[in-house]
């Protein structure tokens, strides 16, 4: 008994000072999705249809219609890259530009709307990444003197069909309310 007991000391000893380290240490690290190439499914020029809802938070159901389009590039042989995008319907014309930037150390995307009217980005951007086809992005912002949690939701349908939907939650997400459906077709 005394042996076994000396013999698992020593056993423990020699796996402290293995050159790999402990146990712990030997263990894979977790693998570490590269998510920069996640928006090229955008690249290109597409038709844009949008179903918009004016009036947001108060239940209303009357939604609003445009048709346009919606060209995405990449920036200078980057990830990042930049949409200009153009829609009319009776409501008016809706003209803006969106630039998504990835960050290598966090794996996640910031997109900002960008004001042409105003010459402003908008802040905060929307913050977040994909899971396979389905991309998720959040924010905290104020609607009319609200604070809402804001989701943009993309997904890649097809290589001619994509979808961009964003929605707002009063209850930090645990219900939301989409207000804006684009669907991109090639």
């Amino acid at each position: 008994m005394r042996r076994l007991g000396t013999m698992l000391v020593l056993a423990l000893a020699a796996i402290a000072v293995s050159p790999k380290g402990s146990l712990a240490e030997q263990a894979s690290p977790a693998v570490v999705r590269d998510g920069s190439h996640d928006f090229d499914f955008v690249i290109g020029d597409w038709k844009a249809h949008v179903k918009r809802l004016p009036d947001r938070l108060v239940g209303s159901t009357r939604w609003v219609e445009y048709d346009g389009f919606s060209n995405h590039h990449k920036l200078l042989k980057s990830n990042a890259n930049l949409e200009d995008f153009s829609v009319d319907g009776p409501a008016g014309a809706i003209v803006a530009q969106t630039l998504r930037l990835y960050n290598p150390t966090t794996h996640e995307w910031s997109i900002y709307l960008v004001d042409l009217a105003a010459g402003t980005l908008e802040l905060p951007p929307v913050v977040g990444h994909f899971e396979g086809d389905r991309g998720e992005f959040y924010d905290h912002e104020t609607w009319k003197g609200q604070p809402i949690k804001v989701r943009y939701m993309w997904l890649n349908l097809s290589p001619h069909a994509a979808r961009m939907e964003q929605s707002f939650s009063t209850d930090e997400g645990k219900t939301w309310e989409v207000n804006w459906i684009c669907t991109l077709s090639r």
